[in-house]
């Protein structure tokens, strides 16, 4: 028979035992549905975390400030005070695999305008600043390398910082006052939402850093550089020529620690990220295991079916059919019953995972690639299963098939 009549008559054996053929169908559909459901709430996982690395920068390199020991007494992160513009301008000069530099000053302070105030965190940065964070402007435009140089009293302000301060109004071209001091507002930021460490991104203030440096901290060091990296491959490295030309220009000896720390947050984020493929992997293949123990309950079927057309058998061989004839009809039956129920449990995964992403507002995403190796599985398993209970069809003696009651 051809591949057309073979699945003919296995759709028809199979709807002899209507009831049978959906409980035994029920393995693989939970089984497909299961896996689906799994890998989507992963892949979502994913996704958001993906987000989040692309939210952080450009192959972010950061340096801060450092711990010392004196006198025994180590003094903990951020206490130097080494940290300079002059060392930013070295690292842009003198590291080629660093292709942006931003050195920065923080501080924190209450601003008010009108009669309304808030306090939140005040970033001295330079206008490269935003482009290693790939952070654009809502309305607006950057302060200018200008402004830096001068110490303007300009700013751009974050999307919580215009709402809690300036309700309804534009706040472009508005003044704000930080310490007493008139700043203007030349630029809104995008909102940014919450970085992976559950930091407001747009409870924030940037500023030219010669500004915040002179006018709020009063200081004459940076707190941090950020930095960006050509590539992400390229990152490690740059950390290394990074903290190399620090040590030389800070002159620390050899059994001295550094007096900064640099840190990639996109190390972080990776790591979350391969965590979560890793437990998207692990939950799939716990779900797998009910696809074994449906292959199972079809092998079962299958050996009763075998068991129960016996005779029918015997007929089929006796008026012609070899046994390659028999062995691929059975073994047809189990894999449209696998099929079928794969089918089925490809359309209960996607409406599980949407079920998901509707009632738990969890994000989700059902990639194509795991629709098809659910289906593949699925028909693997009928083939697995399903080959035993075909090949003892196939080797039935014809006469004692007939002989049988």
């Amino acid at each position: 028979m051809d591949l057309h009549s073979v699945i003919r008559v296995a759709l028809r054996a199979l709807a002899r035992n209507k009831m049978r053929t959906a409980l035994t169908m029920l393995g693989i559909i939970i089984g497909v549905g299961a896996v689906i459901c799994t890998v989507a709430i992963g892949e979502g996982a994913s996704n958001q975390v993906q987000e989040q690395l692309r939210n952080l920068g450009d192959n972010i390199v950061f340096i801060t400030a450092g711990n010392r020991t004196r006198g025994g007494v180590r003094m903990g992160a951020e206490a130097t005070k080494t940290l300079t513009v002059a060392d930013a301008k070295a690292i842009e000069q003198q590291c080629p695999l660093v292709s942006r530099v931003s050195p920065g000053v923080w501080a924190r302070s209450q601003v008010v305008y009108g009669n309304q105030n808030w306090n939140t965190s005040i970033r001295g940065v330079t206008p490269e600043y935003l482009e290693i964070r790939r952070w654009p402007l809502a309305s607006g435009g950057v302060f200018s390398q200008r402004d830096v140089d001068a110490a303007a009293n300009v700013c751009l302000v974050g999307r919580t910082v215009v709402e809690n301060l300036f309700e309804n109004e534009d706040p472009l071209g508005k003044t704000i006052r930080v310490l007493n001091i008139p700043f203007r507002v030349v630029g809104v930021l995008s909102s940014k939402g919450q970085s992976p460490f559950g930091r407001d991104e747009d409870d924030m203030i940037l500023m030219p850093f010669t500004t915040v440096q002179k006018k709020i901290a009063g200081i004459d060091w940076v707190n941090f550089i950020m930095c960006s990296a050509i590539s992400p491959e390229a990152i490690h490295a740059a950390q290394q020529d990074i903290a190399a030309l620090l040590r030389q220009r800070h002159r620390s000896r050899d059994d001295e620690d550094d007096d900064f720390i640099i840190r990639s947050p996109t190390d972080l984020a990776t790591v979350q990220a391969q965590a979560g493929r890793i437990m998207t992997l692990l939950l799939a293949s716990i779900a797998s295991v009910s696809l074994l123990v449906g292959g199972i309950g079809i092998m079962n079927i299958m050996l009763v079916s075998v068991t129960e057309r016996t005779r029918e058998i015997g007929v089929r061989m006796a008026v012609g059919a070899t046994e390659q004839d028999v062995q691929r009809q059975f073994l047809s039956e189990a894999m449209v019953l696998s099929l079928l129920g794969g089918a089925v449990g490809v359309m209960a995964g996607v409406g599980g995972s949407m079920a998901v992403s509707s009632m738990l507002q969890w994000p989700t995403s059902v990639p194509p690639q795991a629709i098809a190796i659910a289906v593949l599985f699925s028909a693997g398993v009928g083939i697995f299963f399903g080959y035993y209970p075909a090949r003892k069809a196939a080797r039935l003696d014809p006469i004692e098939a007939l002989r049988y009651e």
